[in-house]
């Protein structure tokens, strides 16, 4: 009987851990961590690394799903003359030697997704102060990779599990929860009929009354007027509103399509809390993607682009549900929108 109760207490147990994971990102002296709503977690070095950087990521539940990454450059381009790093990598003064037939090498990238090199690897730095290389530029920083593992330990509910990267014990690897159901946005009309002349005409009138009668401070000049079709009776309708250095704020409308225009002004709410604590998101330089049937947003930290929040929203027949939300705090020359981590996804 008191088996019985165990296993029913470990069922209940997962199913209520499995119905929502809050996403989170945390910074930990000198590493990033990055979690989203499949308890799917993301960590990397920042601070300044001179383009050596190292990244782990972890899915949720009792497998052990996990890579351990290190690049040279960034993720896409590298400096050709740099040495290889595999051979010239130090932990603290000494070589730290790695067994490559458990790694994808190249001159500039090392990767693994092989648990015990994983825990090998981690077990000889996670204590020292960095990596360097012995020739070339680049350091990682671990100052701040024990509790960012530990993080992600506590983030999953792997501590005192056999899977536990820092705090282990002897629960074994099924005590771990899966991944929450992954949430589905469906989309109601992949293909809507497209707008005819007559249509597309008389919207982009009504577009450009709509945006001359907006209180608005973007030069008219730079305003524009955007009509994409997204059911066979509504468009989106979108137009240029205020303006920095490189982030445009734009004003959207879901617009019958037949006059007389009825018209419901857009605004996109979070289904979660994010680090800043405002779930209300400004449409920032907002494109519809007409291949994937998505509003997309990209608010940038700084102009390069290395930086900032970006986002996707499908039209459900009512209105724009997030499908996908990925923040980059860490403003380093590292990554690019498309590769930023993400806090939502969706199917």
């Amino acid at each position: 009987m008191c088996q019985w109760i165990k296993s029913l207490f470990l069922f209940l147990f997962f199913i209520a851990s499995s119905v929502f994971a809050a996403p989170a990102q945390k910074s930990f002296s000198d590493w990033q961590v990055t979690c989203n709503n499949q308890n799917f977690c993301t960590a990397r070095n920042t601070g300044l690394h001179q383009g050596l950087v190292m990244t782990l990521t972890r899915s949720a539940g009792a497998h052990t799903d996990a890579t351990l990454r290190i690049d040279l450059g960034n993720m896409n381009t590298t400096e050709i003359k740099a040495p290889s790093i595999a051979p010239h990598m130090l932990v603290e003064g000494e070589p730290l030697v790695l067994d490559l037939a458990k790694w994808q090498e190249t001159p500039h990238h090392l990767k693994t997704g092989d648990a015990d090199a994983i825990n090998s690897f981690l077990g000889k730095v996670v204590n020292a102060d960095a990596i360097t290389l012995s020739q070339g530029q680049g350091n990682i920083s671990l100052v701040g990779l024990k509790a960012s593992l530990l993080f992600i330990d506590s983030q999953q509910q792997r501590v005192g599990s056999e899977t536990a990267w820092i705090k282990k014990g002897d629960d074994p690897p099924l005590s771990v929860p899966p991944a929450p159901a992954l949430k589905e946005v469906t989309l109601t009309n992949p293909t809507p009929t497209p707008l005819t002349q007559v249509e597309l005409s008389d919207l982009m009138d009504y577009g450009t009354w709509r945006m001359n009668n907006s209180q608005c401070s973007l030069d008219p000049a730079r305003r524009e007027v955007r009509v994409f079709a997204i059911s066979d009776d509504k468009v989106l309708l979108m137009t240029g509103c205020e303006a920095g250095a490189y982030n445009v704020v734009d004003l959207a409308w879901i617009v019958s399509r037949q006059k007389p225009f009825a018209a419901r002004q857009i605004r996109l709410k979070l289904p979660f809390a994010p680090a800043s604590g405002n779930t209300e998101l400004e449409l920032m330089n907002a494109g519809y993607d007409e291949t994937n049937k998505e509003l997309v947003t990209l608010a940038k930290g700084r102009g390069v682009g290395d930086c900032g929040v970006t986002t996707r929203w499908r039209f459900d027949g009512q209105r724009f549900r997030l499908v996908r939300y990925a923040e980059e705090p860490t403003c380093d020359g590292w990554n690019g929108s498309a590769s930023w981590p993400t806090l939502w996804v969706t199917k």
